[in-house]
């Protein structure tokens, strides 16, 4: 397919959704290129900086209006939601992978992650609850409730252009508040078909207030201002570990709530007794896909010694017949990076790995001569004599360090001596080795696995890691709560008025 082609392609599915022709096809400062090609396949107009206090203060006017919307109702809109995402999904699946890169089932994959937690937050609106509390004063009932909070600003990154904003939203808006998202000015072109899409479940809600969604495309400095804004209670955050430090502070300084999550250098441990098979698959999945651009990504891999070479050995096999070409071919496994400095990134790694005694199997640069302008990446599985310091940094591509072991307590050290805390696993039929994993004296990380890859969390449980992956929780168990305030209330339906703690007053 030519650029033309696929320019074409992306300009229709955009009006198919709904978007405005001149929101991505005209003048517009930030030009959109696919990681495909490397083509611009859209130029959208940014919000002057000086737009986001009136974008602040329109939500502002909007939570008024629906924090005291009944919960349920408000659920009915995110219902609503789901089924506008139902009938688009292979629509905006499909401008997923042409923005991003992701092969077609990953795509489609992320549009389902939507969905979900669209169904999620729908029961969970009839779900908000407190607790009654005994009371150690006769004739008295004490209690906790859950109340809106006020704006919530949502920070979302390329790997997941529109998944991320999903989790956020549905719960922000089930809880009772308005949402201003700022998409990566990599990924802009899916977050205004989200937009299109929410505004038409608006429309057949019928009576949601003005500016409960709202868009802020730009640069940094467009986050930084809904970071740095008091009217702003909420900041959701995902990015880097750097990305992190700068809004964290901000958001503290003014008492704020920041939810964040941030970098991930995710391990697998496999033990002697794992059924080998099952963790090859694992391996491959975790490691590769989404071009190893998923915060949840395999990088570290510890295998004890007794197992190393026969699991290493087929692990390079399959690497080498992995597919890497475009993510809309049917058979594509891995598709492209997002852009030139990935790539880099992921060679300047491979190119340390080298120097600290690290032994590549695979890596190297695909398709440069069919795609110029885009960067392919070959999987690489390094052999490393030891955990280095390139090996305890995250690197957003298809690298998997790979390690040998002797016994559990060192594995689990090895895997909990990183800075960051995100996704862990261990591949174990061992029920004690399991279990010592999942203890407090195992995985330090927020998601911790057995028998199955770091990657691909379902939304059910929360979402999110500890360290510099930030300690913010996303999407479901009780999630929810960091999108409320909690009341204390106590009632005294009684005629006297006693004192807590036995206190005598006059």
């Amino acid at each position: 397919m030519s650029t033309l082609d696929l320019r074409a392609q992306t300009r229709s599915l955009l009006l198919s959704l709904g978007v405005p022709a001149e929101r991505f096809d005209g003048e517009g400062e930030l030009r959109v290129r696919s990681p495909i090609d490397g083509s611009v396949i859209g130029q959208v107009p940014v919000d002057l900086v000086t737009s986001v206090d009136t974008k602040i203060e329109r939500a502002q006017a909007a939570f008024q209006s629906w924090r005291v919307v009944p919960a349920p109702r408000r659920g009915e809109l995110i219902r609503l939601l789901g089924e506008e995402l139902r009938a688009h999904k292979d629509t905006l699946g499909e401008l997923v992978t042409l923005e991003a890169g992701k092969v077609t089932s990953e795509g489609l994959g992320e549009v389902q992650e939507m969905i979900d937690i669209c169904d999620f937050a729908v029961g969970l609106s009839r779900q908000l609850y407190g607790l009654t509390i005994a009371s150690e004063r006769p004739g008295h009932r004490m209690m906790e409730t859950w109340h809106p909070v006020g704006p919530c600003g949502v920070i979302t990154a390329f790997n997941f252009p529109v998944a991320v904003w999903a989790w956020n939203a549905a719960l922000a808006i089930v809880c009772g508040n308005p949402v201003l998202w700022k998409p990566s000015e990599k990924t802009p072109l899916t977050a205004l078909a989200c937009q299109a899409i929410f505004d038409r479940a608006v429309s057949r809600f019928g009576d949601a207030p003005a500016d409960l969604q709202q868009l802020l495309v730009g640069q940094a400095v467009h986050g930084e201002a809904l970071a740095a804004s008091t009217k702003v209670p909420i900041v959701s955050a995902t990015g880097s570990t750097r990305m992190g430090r700068a809004v964290a502070p901000v958001v503290a300084q003014r008492f704020g709530k920041a939810i964040l999550e941030l970098g991930g250098n995710n391990a697998m441990i496999v033990a002697p007794s794992a059924d080998l098979e099952l963790a090859v698959r694992a391996i491959a999945f975790s490691a590769v896909g989404t071009a190893g651009q998923r915060c949840t990504s395999l990088r570290r891999l510890f295998v004890h010694e007794a197992i190393s070479e026969e699991l290493l050995e087929r692990l390079e096999r399959a690497y080498g017949s992995l597919p890497v070409g475009d993510p809309r071919e049917a058979g594509t496994l891995v598709g492209p990076l997002i852009d030139r400095t990935s790539y880099e990134a992921f060679a300047e790694a491979l190119r340390r790995a080298t120097e600290a005694g690290g032994q590549v199997s695979g890596g190297g640069r695909a398709l440069s001569e069919e795609h110029p302008q885009a960067f392919y990446a070959r999987p690489a599985i390094v052999r490393m004599p030891r955990q280095s310091s390139v090996v305890r940094e995250e690197t957003f591509a298809p690298i998997l360090y790979a390690m040998t072991y002797s016994d559990l307590d060192e594995a689990i050290a090895l895997q909990n001596g990183v800075t960051q805390g995100l996704s862990s696993c261990i591949f174990t039929n061992d029920l004690r080795e399991a279990e010592r994993f999942l203890s407090a004296a195992g995985s330090d990380c927020g998601i911790a696995n057995v028998n199955i890859g770091p990657s691909g969390a379902e939304i059910g449980g929360a979402f999110g890691g500890e360290k510099e992956t930030g300690g913010g929780r996303e999407s479901g168990s009780d999630a929810w709560k960091g999108y409320m305030r909690r009341q204390t209330n106590t009632v005294n339906y009684s005629a006297e008025l006693p004192l807590a703690q036995g206190i005598k007053f006059g």
